[in-house]
């Protein structure tokens, strides 16, 4: 693993780490979370190199590695992150890895970027995990709806408020997050259809002009990312092929998933091959055609 430092466009560093594979078909870049370090994902990123892929992960800006030392400076929003971040890691594996197709795993927030980032179109096939549009009223049971309601809507605005930004390690939320992201979040999850009804954003058109295939994962177990908020992040999403897996735990021999449990390691054995075989069945699929042609 090569630890490297990716300029952002602010002409900060975005942490990040590569694993390199002998004789590479492809490129992965793994696109986490909110509120959730690079490290979660080593061991998946591991496993994809041990099946010949080159992986790419890294921490938005505010979190991990990209956290300055005081996270009252760092100015941005989710929307940043999916646009900005998410394009400078992007350009970087194009440029490091020319000769290699571009692939993507997003997490939650991470598969909203694979759905609206303008270097989306530089990719040939993308995997969403438990990414949803993150309303409010779509949560399944009404506890965790309105534990969720509470800190989205009122613990975290007031938060950024009286630190100048999130402290979600104080309230097992995850990492800190910039103020601008909790802020963005907190607004975007009051909206009827999330953040496509964000007038700047243009969100729906971006889902439209993307054009590859899309592997999209839920979890039986997951009440933030049901098949409800899946749907709804997905309608815009026209032009993509989309192929639909919905996995219930029990059925695969585990007794819980959730939300974030997909890339734990004691599920790596029954839950990470399926993503394995996509991601090289998508770069054999481009390598026969050529050789065809």
């Amino acid at each position: 693993m090569e630890h490297l430092n990716i300029p952002a466009v602010d002409g900060t560093a975005i942490g990040a780490c590569l694993w390199t594979a002998g004789q590479a078909r492809a490129v992965v870049l793994l696109h986490p979370a909110t509120a959730v370090s690079q490290t979660f994902y080593h061991a998946f990123a591991t496993y994809l190199c041990g099946r010949g892929l080159h992986v790419l992960t890294y921490d938005y800006r505010g979190i991990g590695r990209s956290r300055p030392r005081d996270l009252r400076d760092t100015k941005v929003s989710m929307a940043d992150w999916m646009e900005d971040d998410v394009g400078a890691v992007t350009r970087w594996a194009a440029a490091r890895f020319p000769g290699l197709p571009l692939l993507a795993v997003g997490h939650s927030v991470g598969g909203h970027a694979i759905l609206l980032a303008s270097s989306t179109s530089v990719l040939r096939a993308g995997v969403l995990i438990a990414a949803h549009a993150g309303v409010t009223r779509t949560i399944r049971g009404a506890a965790e709806r309105l534990r969720v309601w509470c800190v989205l809507r009122v613990l975290g605005p007031l938060l950024c408020g009286v630190f100048g930004y999130m402290p979600g390690r104080r309230i097992g939320l995850g990492e800190d997050l910039p103020a601008g992201v909790m802020r963005q979040w907190s607004r975007w999850t009051t909206l009827p259809r999330y953040f496509y009804d964000d007038p700047a954003l243009h969100a729906a058109q971006r889902a439209a002009r993307v054009a590859m295939p899309l592997l999209v994962l839920g979890l039986d177990d997951d009440p933030w990312a049901n098949p409800t908020a899946i749907a709804l992040l997905l309608a815009p999403a026209v032009n993509a092929a989309v192929e639909r897996r919905q996995i219930a735990p029990r059925e695969v021999g585990l007794a819980a998933i959730g939300h974030m449990g997909f890339f734990r390691k004691r599920h790596a054995e029954v839950l990470w091959p399926g993503v394995g075989d996509w991601l090289l069945g998508h770069c054999t699929e481009r390598e026969a055609a050529h050789e065809a042609g």
